[in-house]
């Protein structure tokens, strides 16, 4: 028997039991004795969901789950129990604003990376729609810094000097052979 395959009379009998109010685990029991197959809960709880069976009035008190037009069968009591379950957080359902990114009062040099000089301030524009180019912002570093005065102002931390010290980077190109 393949997986998922029901035969009608295996459905027949699901039905039948369902009916007496024998509870899913013994109907999976009664089914595979009766027919030899290995059929779990779980299996027979999906097949009965799709036969369209609905549980018991003991799983689910109408006073506790108000019924909804078109409802097959109520939640489960695990769920009326943990109603936050699978539910996203509210601050998750609310739109974010985007952020305005700072701006400082420099017209850059929009200086490709190939053409950056040793001196050049590294301060990156562009790159955010695809295909468009990032360039630099170009203007003359200050020293210790990979940025100009104003664009260090915006990577550092306020009333924070730089732990880091300076020192010239080698790098070094390798063929890919």
């Amino acid at each position: 028997m393949e997986p998922g395959h029901w035969p009608s009379e295996h459905s027949d009998a699901l039905c039948d039991y369902f009916l007496k109010g024998v509870s899913y685990a013994e109907i999976g029991r009664e089914i595979n004795a009766r027919f030899g197959t290995a059929y779990t809960r779980s299996a027979v709880v999906g097949r009965a969901k799709r036969l369209g069976l609905i549980p018991p009035a003991r799983m689910a008190s109408p006073s506790i789950v108000p019924s909804l037009p078109g409802d097959v069968c109520p939640p489960s009591p695990r769920r009326l129990a943990l109603p936050y379950l699978n539910v996203p957080p509210q601050s998750a359902m609310k739109p974010v604003a985007r952020v305005k990114l700072r701006c400082v009062g420099v017209q850059p040099r929009l200086i490709p990376l190939d053409q950056l000089d040793r001196e050049d301030c590294r301060y990156p524009y562009g790159g955010e729609k695809d295909g468009e180019e990032i360039t630099f912002c170009g203007h003359p570093c200050q020293p210790g810094s990979s940025y100009c005065t104003p664009h260090a102002g915006l990577t550092r931390r306020s009333g924070a000097a730089s732990a880091r010290v300076a020192s010239p980077v080698v790098l070094r190109l390798i063929s890919a052979a």
